[in-house]
């Protein structure tokens, strides 16, 4: 198995230290996106180079790899997970690589983003990469709107929920900004599409005052 893996890895000019550090990598964080940073732009480039090795290597642990080449991004699900595109899986609809345990103030705000990026896309509110930017302004006014909810008055933990979603690559923003404006605004990642499935979001929509849902359907 070492040969054979050896041998490949030769062939695409690239060690056994760089397959491991690469297969480390995505099983520690279960995710990678390819304008996070210098380093997942590199690792995303090795990852091209050889996903059929890495894949193989993480089909035979059960694990699941999407990969949405439009926005240059790799994810992975744990078994029994829903992928898209497999509708033959099982699973929850918010799981990440490798099985995200969300706190309930991440999960409301998980499914207004998801609402929000859709009225972006509907709106034509998208730019070259996929991204909606919304300020998080209008995010309060949505949570509070979609599910009767504010967004964490405290600053430690409105920064805790920001920062739990940047580490799972479905948000951006610039953390010298001062999170605690309106006007600071919070880029949405193409992949909160992939991430919230459209049975949550529909569960949503079911829950929504039908005024909301008539209001909503004008907007588009």
């Amino acid at each position: 198995m070492t040969d054979y893996l050896t041998e490949k890895l030769e062939k695409a000019g690239l060690t056994l230290q760089e397959y491991q550090e690469l297969c480390l990598r995505l099983l520690n964080y279960g995710v990678l996106c390819r304008d996070e940073s210098h380093i997942e732009q590199q690792l995303y480039d090795r990852y091209i180079r050889i996903a059929e090795l890495i894949d193989e290597y993480l089909f035979i642990i059960g694990i699941q790899v999407f990969h949405e080449k439009r926005f240059a991004y790799v994810r992975l699900y744990p078994p029994g997970s829903r992928v898209p595109g497999m509708e033959d899986a099982t699973g929850n609809s918010f799981t990440s690589g490798l099985r995200a345990r969300l706190k309930q103030d991440e999960v409301a705000f998980l499914l207004v983003l998801r609402q929000q990026y859709d009225k972006g896309l509907r709106e034509g509110q998208i730019d070259d990469d996929g991204f909606v930017t919304e300020s998080i302004e209008s995010i309060g006014i949505a949570m509070r709107n979609l599910l009767g909810r504010r967004l964490p008055e405290k600053m430690t933990d409105r920064k805790r929920v920001f920062e739990r979603l940047r580490k799972l690559r479905l948000i951006k923003y610039h953390q010298e900004e001062d999170l605690n404006t309106g006007e600071a605004g919070l880029k949405i990642h193409p992949m909160i599409v992939a991430f919230v499935t459209d049975d949550a979001l529909a569960a949503l929509d079911e829950s929504l005052p039908s005024d909301f849902q008539d209001e909503d359907e004008d907007v588009s």
